[in-house]
């Protein structure tokens, strides 16, 4: 379907053929115009599918048609889980209110409070945020949802996985008006919390699913190779960035300390490499994003911080050095690649400590890998035994240990009434103590 087939306005028209958009994508489809009717909404797709266009396309088309509720309050409030994605959403808006008399401002947490009173003074018409600092600017009065007229919960069940369910159910009841509508998008419907939670903010919604969470990226190359250790993995990583024809590349660690030391040897080695973790304040994680995004760097390097949201359109491969520890962040890791149509490649190791959430990652994506290797770095580890099995063994033991100890002392009373029914004392053997003699005479002194 055509974007001009939807019925937008002219002005959206000629900033979206100015983007280089030209075919609505599946959600884009179904989302626009269930949201350009009035209806309440949830949806699901898979990463990478232009949900951001789908609901940014509508509010402006609200906006622009549509005389506000309110004079001063926003009309319209989109949150997401990260400052990352935040500043994503915040960029592409930026596209399409630029030249017009809307105003839109980016809340973050981590960045100045008494700056961000400030722009919420001037009345703005959008708001992108992050839920923890909106919903402290509203509790202390720097802005009222009154008038709200549309609600966006960008990545929903990230938000509550994360612990914002009490921040978001504050900016619900502030706006808690029967002409507010609501545009719930998550990962996945199958999430139990989403559920729950959009029963409670959304009247009578649509629902809208494209694929599911274990939703096969066609786009993407995954390849998996096994590691015996952490300097078996160093060595392929080496081999791919010698051997590999990249544009760009993310690579995800476990921890920041990985990440700094792969971008410190990395660097060594003459590739241009930059490193983001959790410690860096939201003006520096903003700069090295800001200089990747625009290819001042090759390779990007990262935990889960850089796995949602961004859309990186020159990232060509991902490397998971490590595996996460939840599935549904392998699916956000290596959607990084193999974005709007292109192709993309995903290779992960899988080492003993990375062998379980292989396993998980099978079962979530409904799907059995085999492993690859490279000449000379073949490796020796071949996967863990089932845990079910060692718990069985070992449920079976304690059984065992625990019928061991309930007959010991049944034999020990048996012992004890044969002892006293004994026909002739003078033949059972005397068993002397050292000192025994002396105390029975000194008892009987006292």
């Amino acid at each position: 379907m055509q974007f001009n087939e939807f019925g937008l306005d002219k002005r959206l028209l000629s900033a979206i053929e100015h983007m280089g958009f030209e075919q609505a994508t599946d959600i884009q489809h179904q989302a626009i115009p269930a949201a350009m009717s009035g209806h309440d909404l949830i949806a699901s797709s898979k990463t990478g599918s232009g949900k951001t266009l789908a609901y940014l396309l509508p509010a402006m088309q609200r906006l622009i048609r549509n005389k506000p509720l309110a004079k001063r309050d926003p009309r319209v409030v989109i949150l997401t889980p990260t400052r990352e994605l935040a500043k994503q959403v915040f960029a592409q808006l930026r596209l399409f209110t630029s030249g017009t008399q809307f105003k839109s401002v980016l809340i973050l947490g981590g960045e100045n409070f008494n700056d961000q009173v400030k722009v919420l003074e001037k009345d703005p018409q959008f708001i992108v945020a992050t839920p923890g600092r909106l919903a402290d600017h509203l509790s202390q009065g720097h802005f009222y949802l009154h008038g709200l007229e549309l609600l966006i919960l960008d990545e929903a069940d990230r938000m509550l996985d994360l612990g914002f369910s009490k921040q978001l159910k504050q900016i619900n009841q502030a706006a808690d008006h029967r002409k507010r509508q609501t545009l719930m998008f998550s990962a996945t419907l199958d999430h139990a919390q989403v559920n729950d939670f959009a029963l409670e903010l959304l009247n009578k919604p649509k629902r809208i699913a494209i694929g599911h969470a274990h939703t096969e990226h066609k786009d993407i190359n995954k390849r998996f190779y096994l590691c015996d250790h952490l300097d078996h993995k160093q060595a392929l990583l080496e081999h791919f960035l010698a051997h590999e024809d990249y544009q760009q590349m993310i690579i995800f660690t476990a921890t920041r300390g990985d990440t700094e030391r792969l971008s410190k040897e990395l660097s060594e080695q003459g590739l241009s490499t930059v490193a983001l973790s959790g410690d860096l304040n939201q003006s520096q994680r903003n700069q090295i994003m800001d200089g990747f995004s625009k290819g001042q760097q090759k390779i990007l390097i990262t935990t889960d911080l850089a796995s949602r949201g961004l859309d990186l359109s020159n990232v060509s491969h991902v490397i998971n050095f490590d595996l996460p520890k939840h599935s549904e962040e392998f699916v956000h890791r290596i959607g990084r690649t193999g974005r709007a149509g292109s192709k993309g490649d995903a290779i992960s190791f899988v080492g003993p400590k990375d062998w379980w959430s292989f396993k998980n990652i099978e079962a979530f994506l409904q799907q059995n890998f085999t492993f690859e290797f490279i000449e000379g770095l073949k490796a020796k580890f071949k996967g863990l035994k089932p845990k079910k099995a060692a718990v069985s063994d070992k449920k079976q033991s304690a059984v065992k240990k625990k019928a061991v100890k309930k007959k010991a002392p049944m034999a020990r009373k048996a012992s004890n009434k044969t002892f006293h029914f004994a026909e002739d004392a003078g033949d059972m053997p005397v068993l002397r103590r050292k000192g025994g003699l002396q105390e029975h005479e000194d008892n009987e002194e006292g």
